[in-house]
Formats: C-alpha cells, sequence, structure tokens
C-alpha cells in the first residue's frame, strides 16, 4: 500500500470526525473528505515539514520546504500559526475541494499580521487520498514565484525621562558617532587610522584594528559616542584621518555625562543578552534601557515598533503586505528636580570615597535628589547603598526609648564608659565632659552619647528598636516603584548585638535614602514613603502597627534641633533660611585595631530632609557636615 493511502485509512476516522465539526459535506467511510490533508497542510505551513502532506503535481514535500523557507526567511525567526478555517468540496466536482487557511504572525509590532489564503485539493482515486496543490500563494496573498517576504522594522520614538514639574531630564540629544569607514581608503590606510583615532581616545589600537579589520568591506566601526557639546573630545581632530569619520545621531541622554547617572542608568543599542531576554521586542540595532531606571522601565519607555511587509520580486521590486505604525514610548515621570539634583551632585564631586545626598521633600514623600558621588564606581550609593547607620540611628531607638516612657527632659546616665557582656563601649574621642554623667535625654541626644543609649537597652528591647524603624519608614515599605534599599533592623538581637543595635552599628542596615526618610518621617510626623517614580497605581505604604504619633514626632523635632543649638552641629545654626534640626552619625568598621568610619548627617529644614553619607571619614560633624552645610546654602 501506498504511504499516501496507509496515511488515509490511519485517519479516516480524524477526517470525518474534522469533516463533521467544520460542517462539510460527508464522504462515505471508505472515501474520508477532505479535512484531514488541509490540516496536514495547515501544520506543514506552520513547521515548514511537509512530509505528512500528499501534494499534487509531483511537487515533492523537499521542494514546497525549501520554497516555505525562500519565501519566509526575511521574516525569521518568526513562524507563522496557521489554522484550517473551513474546507469546501466543490458541489458540480466531489473530487475536487477548496481550504481555507487563516495565518497569524506575530512580528513584534503592536498588532499581528492576519491573512487568509486558499489551498485547492484533489482527490485521485489511484493514491486513494486528497492531494493538496502546491502554489506560492499559498504562504501570503498573491505571492508569485520568486517573491519573498521581508519584514522593514520602523523604530518607535523613545518616551523621556521627566523630573519635577515635568521638565524633560533623559531626551534626544545630538551626538556624533566616532570610528572608521571601510568605504574610504585601503586596508592598510585603515589598520593605521584605526590605531591613531584608538590611540587618541586612549584605546586599545590593536584590538580595534583588528574589529576593523574582520568587519565588512562596507561597514562603519565606530570607536566611541560623544555629545557634540562635550568640549571634552576635539571631534575635527579625531576624524582628521582619511578614513575616520563623524556620524550625527540622536540618543536619549541626561543633562550632562553625569546627571543622576547611577540612578537613571543609561539607554543605547540593546545587547545580546536584552534582545534574548525580551522574546522578539527588542532587535539588535535598536535603542534599550541598559541600566538604572531605563532599563527597569524600557517597556513603557521603548513604545512598540512599527512594521511594513512587503513582497520583493528577484529584481527587487516590492510591493506593500501588511504595516503597522509606531507607538511611541511612553515617558517616565520622576520626582527629581534638575536644580537640587545638580547642587547635591556639586557638593559630592571632589569626594574621593563613595558618597551620597539624598534630598526629600517631608510633606509629598517626592525625592528631589539622589546624588551618588564618583567613589562608587557607577552604584548608586543614594538609593541601594547598605551601611551601618551609626548614631543618626539614634532618632530611632531614640522614639523607642520614648515609647518607654521617657521624655526629652527625662535624666539619663551617660558614663564615659558602658561594659556588656565583657565588652566596653565608649564615647567618639573629644565627647564633652560636661555632658557626661546624669544629663537630661535631651543633651545625650544632642552629644550623641553613646553609653547613655546603651545603657537604656533593658528599657527599650530589640522589637521595641525594630517596630520604631518601621513607623518611621526605614523598614517595612517594599513597593516602591524603584529598585531600593532602605534599611534593615534585626528584632532579635541579645547582648552585645542590641548594645550595637542602639547605636546604630551590629546588623543595623541603611541607606542614605532610608535614613532621609526617617528625617522626613520626623519632620511631617507621619510615615513618609519616598516618591521617586511618579505613577497613577503607585502602591500605597502599609500602616506600621505602631504608627509615629505627632506628640511622638514633636518630641524628636526638639532632640534634633538640640542637636544644632547645643550639640554636635552647631555650625549649621547660621544657615540662612528656616531652623534646622539634625543628627551626626560615625559608624566603626573593619578589624581591630585598623577601624575606619562611616560617617552620616541628617537634617531637617521647613519642608527638606537631607541624609548626607561619606563611606570613609572622620566624624559625621567633621566629614559629613561640611558637605550637608554646603548643600543647604546651596539651595537658599
Amino acid at each position: 500500500m501506498s504511504t499516501a493511502r496507509t496515511r488515509t485509512a490511519q485517519r479516516g476516522a480524524v477526517a470525518l470526525v474534522v469533516t463533521a465539526l467544520l460542517g462539510l459535506t460527508a464522504c462515505t467511510p471508505e472515501r474520508p473528505g477532505p479535512a484531514g490533508e488541509a490540516q496536514d497542510l495547515a501544520a506543514a505551513l506552520s513547521s515548514g515539514s511537509f512530509a505528512d502532506v500528499a501534494l499534487a503535481d509531483g511537487v515533492t514535500a523537499q521542494g514546497a520546504a525549501d520554497q516555505r523557507a525562500a519565501a519566509f526567511a526575511g521574516l525569521e525567526p518568526a513562524t507563522p500559526q496557521v489554522s484550517v478555517a473551513s474546507v469546501t468540496v466543490a458541489t458540480e466536482d466531489e473530487n475536487r475541494a477548496v481550504a481555507t487557511l487563516d495565518l497569524a504572525w506575530d512580528l513584534g509590532a503592536a498588532e499581528p499580521w492576519t491573512y487568509a489564503t486558499e489551498a485547492y485539493l484533489t482527490w485521485d482515486e489511484d493514491a486513494e487520498a486528497w492531494l493538496a496543490s502546491w502554489s506560492p500563494t499559498l504562504l501570503a496573498p498573491g505571492l508569485a514565484p520568486g517573491e519573498t517576504l521581508v519584514r522593514e522594522r520602523v523604530r518607535a520614538e523613545r518616551g523621556r525621562v521627566l523630573g519635577a514639574g515635568d521638565t524633560p531630564i533623559v531626551e534626544d540629544r545630538a551626538v556624533q558617532r566616532i570610528g572608521i569607514d571601510k568605504t574610504r581608503g585601503e586596508a592598510d590606510q585603515q589598520e593605521a587610522d584605526a590605531r591613531e583615532l584608538a590611540e587618541a581616545l586612549e584605546m586599545d589600537g590593536e584590538a580595534f584594528a583588528a574589529q576593523v579589520a574582520a568587519a565588512g568591506p562596507k561597514a562603519f566601526v565606530q570607536a566611541i559616542v560623544v555629545r557634540e557639546e562635550d568640549d571634552a573630545y576635539d571631534i575635527a581632530e579625531l576624524t582628521s584621518a582619511p578614513t575616520a569619520v563623524a556620524v550625527p545621531d540622536t540618543l536619549p541622554l541626561a543633562p550632562t555625562r553625569t546627571f543622576a547617572r547611577p540612578l537613571l542608568g543609561t539607554a543605547g543599542e540593546a545587547t545580546a543578552e536584552i534582545i534574548e531576554a525580551s522574546q522578539g521586542s527588542v532587535v539588535a540595532g535598536d535603542t534599550a534601557g541598559l541600566s538604572g531606571l531605563q532599563l527597569q522601565h524600557d517597556a513603557l519607555l521603548r513604545g512598540s515598533p512599527g512594521l511594513t511587509v512587503l513582497a520583493r520580486s528577484a529584481d527587487g521590486e516590492t510591493r506593500d503586505l501588511f504595516s503597522v505604525e509606531p507607538v511611541a514610548g511612553a515617558d517616565l515621570r520622576t520626582t527629581l528636580d534638575l536644580d537640587v539634583q545638580q547642587e547635591a551632585e556639586a557638593v559630592l564631586d571632589d569626594v574621593e570615597p563613595a558618597s551620597a545626598i539624598v534630598a526629600l521633600r517631608p510633606s509629598t514623600g517626592e525625592v528631589l535628589a539622589a546624588a551618588s558621588g564618583p567613589g562608587g564606581g557607577g552604584l548608586s550609593t543614594a538609593t541601594l547603598g547598605q551601611y551601618p547607620p551609626g548614631s543618626v540611628f539614634k532618632v530611632v531607638t531614640g522614639l523607642a526609648w520614648l515609647r518607654s516612657g521617657a521624655t526629652p527632659e527625662s535624666t539619663v546616665a551617660c558614663p564615659a564608659t558602658i561594659t556588656v557582656d565583657g565588652r566596653e563601649f565608649e564615647n567618639f574621642p573629644g565627647y564633652p565632659q560636661d555632658a557626661l554623667g546624669d544629663v537630661p535625654l535631651r543633651t545625650a541626644f544632642a552629644n550623641s552619647c553613646n553609653t547613655a543609649f546603651i545603657g537604656a537597652r533593658d528599657d527599650v528591647t530589640p522589637a521595641a528598636v525594630a517596630d520604631a524603624a518601621t513607623a518611621l519608614g526605614l523598614t517595612g515599605q517594599t513597593e516602591l516603584g524603584y529598585s531600593a534599599f532602605l534599611g534593615e533592623v534585626p528584632a532579635d538581637s541579645t547582648g552585645t548585638d542590641h548594645a550595637a543595635s542602639m547605636i546604630g552599628q551590629g546588623r543595623v542596615l541603611a541607606s542614605p535614602l532610608g535614613m532621609a526618610t526617617v528625617a522626613a518621617s520626623v519632620a511631617e510626623g507621619t510615615l513618609v514613603t519616598p516618591r521617586l517614580v511618579v505613577a497613577d497605581d503607585a502602591p500605597a505604604a502599609s500602616e506600621p502597627a505602631a504608627p509615629l504619633s505627632q506628640e511622638e514626632a514633636a518630641s524628636l523635632r526638639a532632640l534634633m534641633r538640640a542637636v544644632v543649638t547645643d550639640g554636635g552641629a552647631t555650625f549649621l545654626a547660621d544657615v540662612p533660611g528656616e531652623e534646622i534640626g539634625a543628627k551626626t552619625g560615625t559608624a566603626q568598621f573593619g578589624p581591630s585595631g585598623d577601624t575606619q568610619n562611616h560617617v552620616w548627617m541628617i537634617a531637617t529644614q521647613g519642608d527638606l530632609a537631607v541624609a548626607v553619607f561619606v563611606e570613609v571619614g572622620e566624624y559625621g560633624s567633621t566629614t559629613a557636615g561640611p558637605l550637608l552645610e554646603d548643600f543647604l546654602a546651596r539651595l537658599q
């Protein structure tokens, strides 16, 4: 028995069922209807394998597969989904039938390309099977022999990143792509020019020359992209060699090369990893977010590409078969204030260790600035840094202490040293002698008495400290709408671990954003959520189990004000504007005998809350303090 006859016998029952479901003219059990062959043909057009299709007119399965592959090559890696819409047997000739096939392509545009083609089937008495006639029109409407399908992608306009008041931050800005044009000069000239260009840019000349040599004969091999207004590069000098050229273009860029870069990230040509992860929505040559907010919100910013599908003949003539207009990306709205961010970055410009300044508006939670200094190596120290906060954490333990029954005027013991489980703790070097002994809590806080706070550990449980951290927004806020770390506070510490927690060390961690949030919550008198990305569906903050009360906030504000009037931040007393409340912080790290200090300051002034951090410094008041003073003065 022939292969076609065997297949016919095996699927006869299936064909009858499909025929009945499609409402077709029924055939006898000995002669099945054409629906089975139509289904096999649809499957073959989807997969590219025609082994199970009985073809007419001497066309082979391989021949049909080759024609399909050639016609569809320009649409790879996409493949069509093909289904049988209907099969109708001719009323005047029961040996002939026509099947309507529905084809659908997902080509990465806003809508799929869908169309119908017709397949003609003939009953072959000798083969006892329905045979499908092959034609290029099975592949696409009106497709002629030799024509192929070509996809032309139309990039969507990328959305902008906006700041406060919808001021553009990241938008298309003019750049020059500098490289070697291989349509100019001979190979030896191109190699020499590549080495010269690489040397001028302090690149690996041999590697760039090899890259140029390996590129195609008409390629442009890019060495660097520079802003048109970037004075650090002399474009005319860089392109003085015969084959070196500058190609004008635009890229989504911030106002300056460094503006909020660790936070905003960058956009550029999509990497192989991004292309693979996009499942077809990003292709080679597309602009995509590469890091930071531009990567996190890339789907919003990039929009949907447009698309044109053409049928191209062997002589290059084309006709349009399908088109979709691109859908521009949406703008990403943020709360960053350009002036405040730039002032924060200017303050940190000469700070060598990792550093950060975060400024919040307590009344709204808006992040006005999240600046990370150049010493962070590209990390967003402001929002992702994780460091022990030292004595700025006494705002949190101070709240827990107030909740145990203390007031700013309560008398507390501030000895020179205190021992816990055999470990001796002391105050910072140079602690004022007149602030030792039995003093008001206000004085202990203003001068940052470590021993007083450690001495309160029996009245202030680890759970109470953790609850206070949540009430002030340092912990418990997980759904911010952007990548950030606020803080981490153990609720199970004991012994020296709990003693260390009382002064912001041990297992306590915070980011500058987290400590700015604490200061903002004190200023506002309620939990503040730091808002950076503006979205209609922004998640609401969860209510803490023990929320901050206005009375507690007032006491904390009084304690922070005492730091400026009577404690470690009197240098802020002359800063113009509304009165300032503050807290200094120093946290030791490193091996015994070779410790260094993380240094912090937090402050409030009117509707402003600020955190300043330097990874390695002297003390909060002497290293972070001048940076804070400079920043506040710049905003006046």
